[in-house]
């Protein structure tokens, strides 16, 4: 049980927060490249600021207040120019520094006072990796984007999901590390939404929890599974400091402020042999919903969505003071201490875990990744339905609302037929035990 001061400390992202100053050390996942290639301009709150995310004519990026430095107007209904952001107000232009280029009517006026030296917007830094459009609000110099090894596999289709939740982004982020809630969060609860009271999922009997460089892993011995199944010898990651990784996925956990999160996930899935060489062009990003609009309920038919009613259900942000953890959430204990001592190793000037500095170390970072094998070298088609991960190619399990754009795309450089998922995705669940 945490005590009030240390419950509070944990949720807090604005900046002056010690929490908030952690998570600014480190890029975040906020948007997809391939957003901005429809509309090149998208307002963004981050860690309670408002900001304006955009790709101006000449291709770069910019994050920048989304109020004009002029007279505060609202610069995400402003518009791109050959390099920069323009007002739309009174047309004043910044660059992705955050410098005045241009004053339209006082650069007429009082050509000589160069005004627009003296008057800057707040900016931050953007890159682009991996589909992904990253964002740094922490101070410089800033560490480098993350080069995960999934980032350079080739022959396969990646997609972008991106949900926002009305919670606390570390109760998601405490999900990362609690392998038992997928016995019954996902498992036996889809059984039970089937309208079925049984047979439940074997039971977890061991579990074990292992800090590496770059997070920690939870693996787990089932029923059904020795201590020779790669869950137990190789794990899942819990990825410093706000994501999960899966070996076919990422989920981030990126704070919108102390009450709301987006959820950015980076899925990929290898093509069959046949299909090789498999280049991809544009990655798609596409937006997932939560909320069923007939009955405003939480949806509860895919895995990630049953993972943000659990985050929900413990309200906008989590009074931990009232827990009552046992056993299985030692991961989780473990986590928060490496919060607070990354905090501490902050405030002696030191870097927190998992910062990034060394070029020679972001060429690749190597995860601990089940059936790695498979994703790098692939299978023949034929064996893909007796793989791990296999059922995903047929159904995007993970969220609702995977367009039809998208899909079809998806099964096309996979190589299938189009064909609805016997007994929909809750079967398809229920059948998956490697998830």
């Amino acid at each position: 049980m945490l005590t009030e001061e240390r419950n509070r400390l944990l949720g807090q992202t604005s900046a002056g927060t010690p929490m908030g100053d952690l998570l600014r050390r480190y890029w975040m996942p906020i948007a997809g490249v391939s957003e901005l290639e429809k509309n090149p301009i998208k307002a963004v709150r981050l860690m309670g600021e408002d900001l304006v995310l955009y790709r101006d004519l000449g291709g770069k990026y910019g994050l920048v207040d989304r109020h004009c430095p002029h007279r505060r107007a609202d610069l995400s209904y402003g518009f791109v120019e050959e390099c920069g952001l323009r007002c739309n107000y009174h047309g004043w232009l910044f660059d992705n520094d955050g410098r005045t280029l241009e004053q339209p009517f006082e650069d007429v006026a009082n050509p000589d006072a160069h005004y627009r030296d003296k008057v800057r917007v707040k900016a931050y830094p953007i890159e682009a990796k991996a589909g992904l459009l990253w964002a740094y609000l922490g101070p410089q110099p800033a560490p480098l984007v993350p080069n995960y090894e999934p980032f350079l596999w080739e022959n396969g289709f990646a997609q972008i999901v991106i949900s926002e939740v009305p919670c606390n982004w570390f109760q998601g982020q405490e999900n990362s590390i609690d392998p038992v809630h997928f016995e019954w969060m996902h498992r036996n609860w889809s059984i039970r939404l089937r309208g079925e009271t049984g047979p439940y999922a074997p039971r977890h009997l061991k579990i074990a929890f292992d800090e590496f460089e770059w997070g920690h892993t939870y693996r787990r011995v089932t029923e059904d599974a020795g201590e020779d199944d790669p869950l137990w010898t190789v794990g899942r990651v819990c990825l410093w400091p706000n994501a999960l990784f899966t070996g076919s996925h990422f989920e981030w956990r990126v704070p919108i402020d102390d009450e709301n999160m987006l959820s950015v996930t980076w899925h990929f899935s290898r093509v069959p042999n046949e299909r090789e060489p498999y280049i991809q062009g544009t990655i798609p990003t596409w937006h997932g919903p939560i909320k069923d609009a007939l009955t405003g309920k939480w949806i509860t038919s895919h895995v990630m969505n049953q993972d943000f009613v659990a985050w929900l259900g413990q309200g906008a942000l989590a009074d931990r003071t009232k827990e009552h953890l046992g056993t299985s959430d030692r991961g989780v204990i473990m986590i928060r201490k490496r919060y607070l001592d990354d905090i501490d190793a902050m405030a002696r000037g030191e870097d927190p875990k998992a910062i990034v500095r060394d070029p020679a170390i972001n060429r690749r970072i190597d995860l601990p990744i089940v059936n790695k094998d498979v994703f790098i070298n692939g299978l023949p088609a034929g064996q893909y339905a007796n793989k791990v991960n296999s059922v995903v190619a047929r159904s995007y399990i993970f969220q609702v609302g995977q367009p039809e754009e998208v899909r079809q795309a998806w099964e096309d450089a996979m190589g299938f037929e189009r064909e609805e998922p016997k007994g929909g995705v809750l079967e398809l669940l229920s059948a998956t035990r490697r998830a």
